[in-house]
This record gives C-alpha cells, sequence and structure tokens, in this order.
C-alpha cells in the first residue's frame, strides 16, 4: 500500500485477525483440551466465517494495491504448505489439504490474470462461481487433484478448507472494489482514524496467522498444567 495506509482496510484486516484469534481460541479448547464448545456451527462457527470472508476479501482489494503480489502469492501458498505438512502429524486424517492460506496464494497467482478483465466482467465471473456452488458441492470425484477447485471425493475430512469455488467470488469482488474504488490508493473516507496498533496489526497479519495457533495452544496448554 505503499507509504499511505489506508485505514479502513488496515480496521477491517484487525477486525478479521480478533475474529480469527476468538474462534481459534475456542477451537483449540474443544479439540485440544476437551471442552464442550461447539465450534463447527452456530455462533462460532459464523465468527470463524465471517474473519475468513474478511481477510479473502480484503485479499482481492490488496491485489491491487501491492507491487509484489506474485511473489507474495508464492510465499502465502508455500506457508500453507508448511502447514499442511505440520498438521498431518498433528491433527491426522483431519490435516489441512487447501486452507485459507492456499486459497489466498493461489487467488494471488491469479490476480494479474483477474485484474485484466473489466469490472463488468469480473462480476460476471463472481456470480457464476457463485452459482456454481451448490452444483459442485453435491459432486463426488475419485481424485483429490479437484480439491483447490471445490471438488471432494468421498470420506474427504479437513480442519480447514476454502476451495476456489465458491470463495473465488469474495476474492473477485475484492478486485471489483479496488477497480471502483480504490485505485486512487487512498480512504473513501474525508476523516482520517489512523490507529498505530490497528496498523501495526494489519501491517503484520501474515505473520501474525501463522504464530497465532501455536502461540494460543502453548499458552492453553501452559494454564491447564498450572490449574
Amino acid at each position: 500500500m505503499g507509504t499511505k495506509r489506508i485505514w479502513e482496510i488496515d480496521l477491517l484486516r484487525a477486525a478479521a485477525i480478533v475474529l480469527m484469534t476468538a474462534f481459534h481460541t475456542v477451537y483449540d479448547l474443544n479439540v485440544f483440551l476437551g471442552m464442550d464448545i461447539v465450534w463447527h456451527r452456530g455462533f462460532w462457527f459464523w465468527v470463524g466465517k465471517a474473519s475468513a470472508l474478511i481477510f479473502i476479501f480484503i485479499s482481492g482489494i490488496s491485489s491491487g494495491l501491492g507491487s509484489k503480489t506474485v511473489k507474495r502469492g508464492l510465499l502465502v501458498l508455500g506457508l500453507g504448505l508448511g502447514i499442511s505438512a505440520v498438521t498431518y502429524f498433528v491433527l491426522g486424517d483431519e490435516y489441512i489439504r487447501f486452507g485459507i492460506l492456499h486459497f489466498l496464494g493461489a487467488c494471488m497467482l491469479l490476480s494479474p490474470a483477474l485484474r485484466k478483465l473489466p469490472a463488468w466482467g469480473l462480476a460476471l465471473l463472481a456470480l457464476t462461481v457463485a452459482c456454481l456452488a451448490r452444483t459442485v458441492e453435491e459432486m463426488t470425484v475419485s481424485t483429490f487433484l479437484l480439491l483447490p477447485l471445490g471438488f471432494k471425493y468421498a470420506g474427504f475430512s479437513s480442519a480447514d478448507y476454502y476451495p476456489l469455488i465458491p470463495y473465488l467470488a469474495v476474492f473477485t469482488l475484492g478486485i471489483i472494489a479496488y477497480k471502483l474504488y480504490y485505485y486512487q490508493r487512498r480512504s473513501l473516507f474525508n476523516f482520517q482514524a489512523q490507529s498505530s496498533i490497528i496498523a501495526f496489526l494489519s501491517r503484520n497479519s501474515l505473520l501474525i496467522y501463522v504464530v497465532h495457533q501455536p502461540l494460543i495452544l502453548g499458552l492453553l496448554l501452559l494454564c491447564k498444567h498450572l490449574v
């Protein structure tokens, strides 16, 4: 984003970090400490989902604001593969095959081509992807190779799964927002609401995403041991 940050984007990204941290804390309490907290539906499910959708939308906007989107996409995708390896040993069959980082990395790699489309073309793409969601969700294939697109095989299970169908629609909406509103690289508002804490969280969101889970789990296990 350059030296001048867009405060509402920072605010949304920081909000996503807070929601993500809350959701993963609840997840860890249930999965690793055995507490009776429902995280896979209801309130906490939507807290986690809201966090992911905000991240995806903001990533779409940022793909136009940044100058090294492909390089960053490779980094994010590499981190996603690293998380796949770690969760394979920690979660077994529930390991993350194509989670939010895999998805964001893939979208960043696709973004140079997507940004060449006009806003109406992107809107049509988003609508098409959204309309395909139900059909793809109900289909079962015999290979894991189509998991990134949203086609699951029998018995598929994963702790985190964000395929291109339907979530590419949200990323595409972010690119539309960039093309229509943020192409001038400035806030949409006539007032400033900068915060050093929010800017810090936003600027370091990827690092926070990578380290927050082991930190949360470590603190929870430490508290359990001390109690």
